[in-house]
């Protein structure tokens, strides 16, 4: 089913005069009152701003999708809105918030909620659909804007609905320390290894800088009185520029395709004990899964 089929004329203003996300967010709900739809709204403007304390609903790119899952609701409400100025929040990539997506569902909703989302944050995602969003100047007119992209909601809840697209990576020739400051930087505890033209060729996680340092750590756990001769951290340390990724990566990794299903991924992370799996399209690193990310978006929502 085409995304667009789920957006109606009346949820849709192409004017939005609200100056910040949450002014925006109540101007979108006013159209639903003025519609005659009967909500607690204050309930329901109490969820979004809970959900925007966990965690900030700026896409990037110039779109924002607040969204709650809420029993204030009994069906999903698609909201969309335009600021032609950009609004005034801050954003991690400095380009001011220009369309507002507003998704309200029951909190029984989890498949269409989660593949509506993940549709329009595709949409986000092509740079281009921003600048000719703020070219129309009518509901109907976006409504064929995003008809003519193609976006669809699948049937099932699909692993391309959950995945993150941008996943940091590093190479065979980058350094332990290029890792661990990666590592670090983005709070992470593993990265993919890819080649140049970005085909998966492994992961190195933290646990693989901790062996390098630590090559005979089976006689330490095997013999606690066992001595070294030099600090191995601090050895570790000294060849941190040295030592490349071709040396740690392990090629021991589990994989998957955006179009499979997200049971079967999340069956089968329960069943390896694993937290992420990799997602290719043609061997090329397209995503990762992280089973946190399965309990934040499918069941904390």
């Amino acid at each position: 089913m085409n995304l667009a089929n789920l957006l109606m004329d009346r949820r849709i203003s192409t004017d939005l005069k609200s100056t910040n996300k949450d002014d925006a967010v109540q101007e979108l709900l006013h159209m639903l009152s003025t519609e005659g739809v009967r909500l607690d709204y204050d309930a329901v403007m109490a969820s979004i701003r809970e959900r925007e304390e966990i965690e900030n609903t700026s896409y990037g790119h110039g779109f924002a999708f607040p969204h709650a899952r809420t029993d204030s609701v009994s069906e999903l409400y698609i909201l969309i809105g335009v600021s032609h100025k950009g609004l005034e929040d801050k954003t991690a990539d400095g380009i001011p918030v220009h369309v507002v997506c507003l998704l309200l569902t029951p909190s029984t909703i989890a498949k269409l909620y989660l593949q509506t989302l993940s549709g329009l944050a595709a949409f986000a995602r092509d740079e281009s659909n921003l600048e000719q969003v703020l070219a129309v100047s009518s509901a109907p007119d976006l409504i064929k804007l995003i008809a003519n992209t193609g976006v669809s909601v699948d049937k099932e809840l699909m692993v391309k609905d959950v995945m993150r697209h941008n996943v940091d990576a590093v190479t065979p020739d980058d350094t332990l320390k290029a890792v661990a400051n990666e590592m670090f930087r983005n709070r992470l505890s593993a990265l993919a290894v890819v080649d140049t033209n970005n085909k998966l060729l492994g992961v190195i996680s933290d646990r693989d800088l901790i062996r390098a340092a630590l090559p005979d750590y089976k006689s330490l756990i095997s013999n606690l009185n066992y001595s070294m001769d030099v600090e191995p951290f601090e050895e570790l340390l000294k060849q941190e520029d040295k030592i490349k990724v071709s040396q740690l990566y392990r090629d021991e990794y589990e994989v998957t395709t955006p179009d499979t299903r997200i049971v079967e991924v999340a069956a089968m992370m329960i069943f390896k004990d694993i937290r992420r799996v990799f997602v290719t399209d043609n061997e090329n690193l397209v995503g990762v899964l992280l089973r946190k990310d399965i309990v934040n978006m499918v069941i904390r929502g």
